[in-house]
């Protein structure tokens, strides 16, 4: 109970209670988008299609996602994140359920776009209330928070689903995946509406370029909006291969057994939802994101092109790929804080729903790019790759990080 107490003295119980709910959000949110993908193996039998049939309906997801996400930013913007994020969290729940109530291949499309449309609505709105709420002082720890919350969802999701599809079935699986977003939004709804901090010191945090809160499509054209873009789809095609492809590569060109290969990338994504935690930390106690995340991710390329042109044990390899994950869990607060920087107070929603359109962009680009390099018989390319990728993220990160300090220099007292 004094542990408790000291938290909300250092917090406060309204910042403690707005990170709750977030938190709720973004695990719901991570849990649904695992919820086909977990499914796979079942879903051929259940719909009487396909493989390729299931991987379209992934594609509408994703699809749905990338073009809404956007404009759903503006919306976050106009009408604030607390609707937006109940609606989409009522949405991605009934969109569940709906396919727990049929078993045709037409409606599996139309509640992927559904609860693809839902899925939009999280990136904006999540950060957008995180920054509305939260002291900027402790900035640092909320995100990383909310980012863990979320990889905890993706990470249960597999293993909570399957065991309910075994026992009663695929549509209950589903039921049960649309039952948590409505339960969610009533949560929410339930609870008042927080009162909104007093606007931040734009001046003092923002990076060049970065866009003005009454900017409309002009913010997509912000110089330091386009580089994050590039920036997160670096990071996902970084991430997104090893967390995708490191298995296969593992066991095609490396001798690694089919057990060991899964526990390498079991590893790499427990550490990284507890790195998130320990880069929360340091996000809060510097100003200079860049750097921090430059030098987990430039350590973390290392690591990974260690791994690329050597055979090493698979019990090295398992530690080598843990401490990869740590560190590119460290990386995900200070991009997240890099991106508040360049949103100035009202424009959050809008910045964070562009920015985030990267991961989804890279979505559709690393898959069939790493997938190819199999196909073709080079599975240390997939590392190669990685590494790669990692390399130019981080020159990426190096050079805004020096442009912002250059334009804080040279900007009158």
């Amino acid at each position: 109970m004094s542990a408790f107490a000291a938290l909300q003295g250092r917090w406060g119980g309204q910042e403690l209670a707005l990170l709750g709910k977030v938190c709720m959000a973004h695990f719901v949110s991570h849990f649904h988008i695992m919820t086909l993908p977990a499914l796979i193996p079942l879903l051929p039998a259940h719909f009487g299609v396909g493989f390729v049939e299931i991987g379209l309906a992934l594609t509408v997801f994703n699809l749905v996602t990338l073009l809404a996400q956007t404009p759903v930013g503006f919306l976050t913007d106009r009408f604030g994140p607390r609707r937006l994020l109940i609606g989409g969290l009522l949405l991605g729940g009934v969109s569940f359920i709906g396919l727990a109530a049929t078993q045709t291949y037409p409606l599996l499309l139309v509640g992927m776009a559904f609860a693809g449309l839902a899925n939009c609505v999280y990136h904006p709105a999540d950060y957008a209330w995180l920054s509305h709420g939260i002291d900027g002082g402790r900035m640092g720890k909320a995100f990383s928070l909310h980012t863990f919350a979320g990889y905890f969802g993706g990470a249960i999701a597999p293993a909570v689903l399957l065991g309910i599809a075994a026992f009663g079935g695929v549509a209950l699986a589903f039921a049960v995946a649309g039952g948590i977003g409505c339960v969610a939004a009533i949560l929410i709804a339930r609870t008042p509406e927080d009162l909104a901090r007093q606007p931040r010191r734009a001046q003092a945090t923002q990076t060049p370029g970065a866009v003005e809160a009454r900017d409309g499509i002009s913010a997509l054209l912000s110089p330091a909006v386009l580089v994050l873009i590039v920036l997160f789809m670096l990071l996902n095609l970084s991430t997104g291969g090893l967390q995708n492809f490191s298995v296969s590569a593992l066991t095609m060109g490396y001798g690694v057994d089919l057990v060991m290969a899964n526990t390498a990338l079991s590893g790499f994504l427990f550490a990284s939802a507890f790195g998130v935690l320990a880069g929360g930390i340091l996000a809060d106690r510097t100003s200079r994101h860049g750097y921090v995340a430059a030098a987990a991710f430039g350590v973390t390329a290392v690591l990974v092109a260690i791994i690329t042109v050597t055979r090493l044990p698979a019990p090295t390899l398992v530690v080598m790929l843990t401490f990869a994950g740590f560190l590119s869990g460290v990386i995900a607060p200070s991009r997240d804080m890099l991106v508040r920087a360049a949103a100035p107070r009202g424009a959050e929603g809008r910045v964070f729903g562009i920015v985030t359109t990267g991961f989804n962009i890279a979505n559709f680009s690393g898959p069939l790019f790493f997938a190819l390099l199999l196909d073709r018989g080079r599975p240390s390319l997939v590392f190669a790759a990685t590494a790669g990728f990692m390399v130019l993220t981080v020159a990426l990160t190096l050079w805004q990080e020096a442009a912002a300090t250059h334009a804080r220099r040279s900007t009158p007292e």
